[in-house]
């Protein structure tokens, strides 16, 4: 078994030996693009998405020096036409970048390093090659392809470590740019090669407008094309595997679900499921495989507002983002929509394309959220979460006057959201008020409810007994006119079809005083 080719199929069978959710199909569209224009690949995830797998899975599936057989003929891949074609006919190069950022840190020779030590396996294993004194790598494959006749796929996993670990515009990252051009941009890079397979966290870096490596096919977080649905779990992988271990479905989907990829409108956090699922409770699984430091030193930025929007989107708004501009390069953000855009792709935030906006996908996320908040000494959020708490208490023993004051003091120090003195301002700073509530219940904006919408409703989780909340917000008028119209439009009878006790919450703001008042009543069934 090789260290870059001929690596066998070991690493797929060891993850099908535990509880392995079917990804194969992606195989038949990698199968699609072999030796055509479109044979480069790109796909670009957040961390704990299965990208590793997936190229794990298609080292075994290609590997000519290995049998894959009884690997994928009971999976989808097997009831494709190409199938057969392509299992076990290539020999295949497979580097994992990151073992060279870990085998040579800060060296800015690594483009050398790749380059020499990937040769001399290329060597070893084709004794009958004569190397000339120049001979790059791609040298060596122009010749191994010569002698033997058969294209290469090559499988290059984490390719851009180098980039997220290495200063910008050094001679290090220049020849490391310089030695991808080299093997995929070359005159004769589509004689030696049947298919390369790239993955990720950032998609490729642009020159202008256009990519370093223009001629891959980039299948990114915010542009997934036709591989949207096989990074992460869909909502029915997540359902079938709830049986098998005992665990609540609706639980996971409050902590893991959340993501919008391309056409797949909800999707999970593949790693935190099956963790969650083998510990047999949920946590923030995905936060402890990467220091929270990466986004705090993202919103701290705060260019045109992003801290407001960072607030915002805590208290489960959405913000709209330009995404075009981002140049796919850590170390050149250099707005608001990029900072929205890296997080994108980091997996903070989840994207809709259609809207163009952005959000915080989950509760996993969420916390993640809140450490940077608290790392990056955004005092008055701190606080305001840590009051959030008081508040949710006040209103379920119906002191009227603490929810008033405590949501003044929301407001008081929130008010760079309120560029805007209207009714969806005010519900923002409500959301951000009650953040708290999301640890035992739904929160629902604008809820439709009866003959309108609800501002604010508050649906209990399962195992629960509190009551469901109903949270009219008026301003200019009396708190008395937000309860009647909880009445008018027959909210309670909608949310009772989600739980059994409810109170009705209604509050008013007088831009004159700038003061809330409160009223709290018992919904009588």
């Amino acid at each position: 078994m090789g260290v870059f080719i001929n690596k066998g199929n070991e690493a797929f069978r060891s993850v099908r030996s535990g509880e392995y959710v079917d990804k194969s199909g992606m195989i038949s569209v990698i199968n699609d693009t072999l030796d055509t224009e479109r044979r480069y690949t790109c796909v670009t995830r957040c961390r704990r998405f299965g990208k590793s797998m997936a190229a794990r899975m298609l080292n075994a599936y290609y590997d000519e020096s290995c049998d894959s057989l009884s690997l994928f003929q009971d999976l989808e891949i097997a009831k494709k036409d190409s199938f057969l074609t392509h299992l076990n006919k290539y020999p295949v190069i497979y580097l994992d970048i990151t073992d060279f950022t870990t085998k040579y840190p800060h060296d800015h020779t690594i483009a050398s390093h790749i380059n020499d030590d990937v040769k001399a396996e290329m060597l070893a294993t084709y004794p009958d090659i004569t190397p000339a004194p120049n001979d790059d790598l791609m040298n060596i494959l122009m010749k191994i392809k010569s002698l033997t006749g058969k294209k290469f796929i090559m499988i290059v996993d984490e390719w851009d470590a180098i980039c997220r670990e290495f200063e910008p515009k050094t001679q290090g990252m220049d020849a490391y740019v310089n030695l991808l051009r080299r093997l995929f941009k070359g005159s004769d890079t589509m004689s030696v090669f049947a298919g390369v397979y790239m993955t990720g966290i950032l998609p490729i870096k642009k020159y202008k407008t256009e990519s370093a490596l223009n001629n891959f096919w980039e299948y990114s977080m915010i542009q997934p094309r036709s591989l949207a649905g096989y990074f992460g779990f869909t909502p029915e992988e997540v359902k079938s595997l709830c049986p098998k271990f005992g665990m609540d479905y609706s639980e996971l989907a409050l902590w893991y679900d959340g993501y919008q990829i391309g056409r797949e409108k909800s999707m999970f956090n593949p790693n935190s499921v099956m963790m969650a699922l083998y510990d047999g409770e949920c946590d923030t699984f995905w936060g402890k495989t990467g220091a929270y430091d990466a986004v705090s030193k993202y919103i701290d930025m705060n260019y045109e507002g992003l801290k407001d929007d960072i607030i915002s989107m805590l208290a489960g708004g959405r913000c709209t983002v330009d995404t075009n501009s981002f140049k796919n390069d850590p170390s050149e953000v250099n707005s608001r929509d990029d900072v929205l855009t890296i997080l994108i792709h980091l997996g903070y935030l989840s994207y809709d394309k259609p809207d163009e906006t952005c959000y915080i996908p989950n509760k996993e996320v969420a916390k993640e959220m809140e450490n940077a908040v608290k790392a990056n000494n955004w005092k008055h959020v701190s606080d305001a979460l840590t009051k959030s708490r008081q508040l949710l208490e006040a209103t379920l023993r119906g002191d009227c006057e603490a929810v008033a004051r405590g949501i003044d003091a929301a407001h008081d120090e929130n008010t760079s959201i309120l560029s805007y003195n209207d009714e969806n301002s005010l519900a923002c700073v409500l959301s951000i008020a009650y953040y708290f509530a999301k640890n035992g219940y739904i929160i629902h904006r604008e809820l439709a409810t009866g003959k309108g919408f609800a501002d604010i409703v508050l649906i209990p989780r399962k195992n629960t007994d509190s009551p469901a909340l109903i949270i009219e917000l008026k301003y200019d008028k009396t708190a008395d006119t937000a309860i009647d119209q909880i009445k008018l439009k027959n909210y309670p009878a909608k949310v009772a079809e989600y739980t059994g006790d409810i109170l009705l919450v209604g509050v008013t703001y007088d831009r004159q005083t700038k003061t809330h008042s409160c009223i709290i009543e018992k919904c009588v069934k």
